[in-house]
């Protein structure tokens, strides 16, 4: 009984891992590098990169919010809404952005325009780009189909996911054991170390985060408690739990607002020490004019920011949310903080990182373990099935394939005219594209040598990144750390040392590749 169990539980780790193990890389990947979303953001920005950060940085919004609401006024009167975003810790320029008015029920597009906070200018040549925020997006809606569809198929592969890392906790005999235990150069055992050193050493942050992401998406897998309470389902149940969701639709009836400067001393009156994160009025200068004035939560754990809803017309505090919530709003809430991580300082956020790498590590490890078992056990007259063969091309396109994919992405951004018509989404589909071209490559053939190449492809591609930086911006890296812009040096030296790891794997490779061919030549000496 007890070794039936056991075969069923390392039958249940092996299937629910392998079936989905390509878009939980995915997952994974696009979700490590969104720890620093904002960060990649600044890179993609030269315009922001000597945008200094402000010493008294609370104590001057006051003067920030009214200035930019006064730029808004005066340049889009029009609009139907107006977007502040101040600057913080990571970010340190000052979205000034609007929405146009959409036809016939169709909602505009944003204008988007970003200042200088010390000096209060608009800066020029911002350029046209998702930067991070498109890594953050990937992890959970996978581009190029419908949003809810996609999280329907991210919530299976994490609930698979859930159910690996539970059956392989159960499997595991030596779980502590493992920890200290990792043997190179022993094929298949070497394989199934990784998976178990990287899989043991991060799992209390696997569980968390594959857990807390299937809260994330909760009132979607079962939106049946809401429904049941509230006539028009979640969004009814949303908007009841936060007021500041409620939307009212502009009359058209146009009406003189207080002047931005009368709307800003309101609320600081009542909240003069508030760190403000953003600042929206919906439907300026219409009698239906509201202002939104967003808390930024900083290092507490909790997701959903405080907000205070004035009217724009007369200054009256119409309603506040997320100021004091109950035991199960801050367990919920709490969670979600968890899972995207915006509470962590620098040190914290590294962690992430790290441990969202291990996790990378984990499924890559697993998915080229089982296809090396299978070549282990096959004979030397025998010929791959189809099945092995799709697993092995799946792992060389998306383990080699997403990193040169990355790239492209990255050097789309210093490369393509800053005027080019939507330049934001040829980012995007240059790298949907360099990833099709891998994969068809991959398809062709997915062996040593074809494995080997991709790593000296990332090799070359990652060590000419900050290259190509610095021939396209006015800094380098050596400027960077002159002039301590640890963020952008930060960059350039991952580049490097993502370089150097492909390079001892493409070593490594070549050092298999010849083993493999002497092998063969000796098999071929003992037949004839």
């Amino acid at each position: 009984m007890k070794e039936n169990f056991f075969r069923s539980m390392t039958w249940l780790h092996t299937w629910t891992g392998l079936l989905v193990c390509w878009l939980l890389f995915l997952i994974f990947f696009a979700g490590t590098l969104s720890f620093f979303r904002h960060e990649i953001t600044l890179w993609a920005q030269p315009a922001a990169h000597d945008v200094q950060p402000q010493l008294n940085r609370v104590a001057a919004q006051r003067q920030q919010i009214s200035t930019a609401l006064e730029h808004l006024a005066m340049k889009a009167p029009e609009a139907e809404t107006w977007w502040v975003g101040l600057p913080n810790e990571r970010n340190h320029t000052m979205a000034v952005s609007y929405r146009e008015k959409g036809d016939d029920g169709v909602r505009g597009k944003w204008q988007d325009n970003y200042m200088d906070p010390n000096s209060q200018s608009i800066l020029a040549e911002y350029r046209d780009t998702k930067g991070g925020h498109f890594f953050y997006r990937l992890h959970f809606d996978l581009h190029y189909m419908d949003r809810t569809v996609a999280r329907w198929i991210v919530s299976f592969a994490s609930l698979f996911m859930l159910i690996g890392l539970i059956s392989g906790v159960v499997i595991h005999k030596r779980i502590f054991k493992d920890m200290f235990q990792f043997r190179s150069a022993k094929g298949v055992r070497t394989w199934l170390d990784a998976h178990n050193l990287s899989s043991v050493l991060a799992l209390p942050f696997h569980i968390m985060i594959t857990y807390t992401g299937l809260v994330t998406l909760i009132f979607m897998l079962f939106p049946y408690p809401a429904m049941t309470q509230y006539e028009g389902g979640n969004r009814a149940f949303f908007a009841d739990l936060n007021s500041a969701r409620q939307h009212a639709d502009a009359t058209g009836k146009q009406v003189e607002m207080l002047p931005m400067k009368q709307l800003v001393d309101q609320f600081y009156t009542n909240w003069p020490n508030v760190d403000i994160k953003r600042v929206i009025l919906d439907h300026p200068f219409d009698e239906t004019a509201i202002v939104k004035f967003y808390a930024n939560t900083g290092t507490q754990v909790q997701d959903e920011m405080p907000v205070w809803v004035y009217s724009a017309v007369t200054g009256e505090l119409k309603t506040s949310a997320n100021t004091d919530l109950s035991p199960s709003e801050t367990l919920y809430d709490g969670m979600i903080a968890l899972h995207t991580g915006r509470l962590a300082l620098p040190g914290l956020r590294w962690l992430y990182f790290i441990c969202g790498i291990a996790g990378c590590v984990m499924i890559a490890s697993g998915a080229v373990m089982w296809a090396k078992r299978i070549r282990a056990r096959m004979k030397s007259n025998e010929q791959p099935g189809f099945g092995l063969k799709l697993v092995e091309a799946l792992n060389l396109a998306t383990l080699m394939g997403l990193p040169v994919a990355t790239t492209a992405f990255f050097y789309a951004n210093r490369l393509l005219p800053n005027d080019l018509s939507n330049r934001a989404d040829m980012e995007v589909h240059l790298f949907f594209v360099t990833w099709l071209c891998v994969t068809v490559f991959a398809i062709y053939r997915a062996g040593t040598k074809q494995w080997k190449q991709l790593a000296q492809l990332n090799v070359i591609l990652w060590l000419l990144l900050p290259i190509c930086n610095a021939l396209t911006t006015q800094g380098n890296l050596i400027s960077y750390l002159l002039e301590q812009q640890w963020i952008l040096a930060g960059f350039d030296l991952l580049c490097i040392l993502t370089a150097f790891g492909f390079f001892i794997q493409m070593n490594k490779l070549a050092t298999q590749e010849k083993a493999n061919v002497v092998g063969t030549f000796k098999l071929k000496e003992r037949n004839t």
